[in-house]
């Protein structure tokens, strides 16, 4: 494990080192909040979901926020406890307020590349702009010095498991199972 927390620290020294400048200084900040509880996949959504025809695709956007948040947030990240790069690193001015969550996975990554996947699918023109939005996230959260590069590799991982069991749950209807079970049951 030792040689995993050497190998994090060495590129995150590396991205201050080598990429850390005033431009950045002022953009990162704003790229990662534009992920803060999934803001940019939120107001993509409501578009979605105000045009009729695609309004669907909006929903499972929404799902889709939903059932990574509880992995990422609400499951995993309470199984590993890892602190973040910020919390043991005294002396690190960060550019944001300083997380109180947990590190692993990210959270802004697993929730953006899981819907960014989920909307390629959908609209497959746009998915080098999906996926390079989520990136971006993920590389902000690097660059602030919020996450080491395994958070960020988990979160792009487990993102697109979230994706693919998003698309497994539609396909096999289970939604639809779901929502007779609880018609029934009032």
């Amino acid at each position: 494990m030792s040689l995993i927390h050497n190998l994090d620290n060495y590129i995150l020294f590396a991205i201050k080192k080598y990429m850390q400048n005033k431009y950045l200084d002022r953009l990162m900040p704003i790229v990662t909040s534009i992920g803060n509880l999934g803001f940019i996949w939120i107001v993509i959504a409501m578009v979605l979901i105000l045009d009729k025809p695609y309004r669907l695709i909006g929903n499972i956007v929404i799902l889709t926020l939903i059932i990574s948040t509880i992995i990422g947030e609400g499951i995993v990240k309470h199984i590993v406890r890892r602190v973040r790069p910020c919390g043991c690193e005294n002396n690190v001015s960060l550019l944001i307020s300083k997380p109180i969550s947990y590190s692993f996975p990210s959270g802004h990554t697993l929730s953006s590349f899981a819907v960014a996947e989920v909307l390629s699918m959908y609209f497959s023109q746009y998915k080098l702009i999906f996926i390079g939005i989520a990136f971006l996230i993920a590389l902000s959260r690097l660059y602030l010095y919020v996450h080491y590069p395994t958070d960020v590799i988990a979160g792009i991982i487990i993102g697109i498991f979230c994706s693919k069991l998003i698309f497994i749950i539609l396909r096999e209807g289970y939604l639809a199972k779901v929502a007779i079970l609880y018609q029934n049951i009032l």
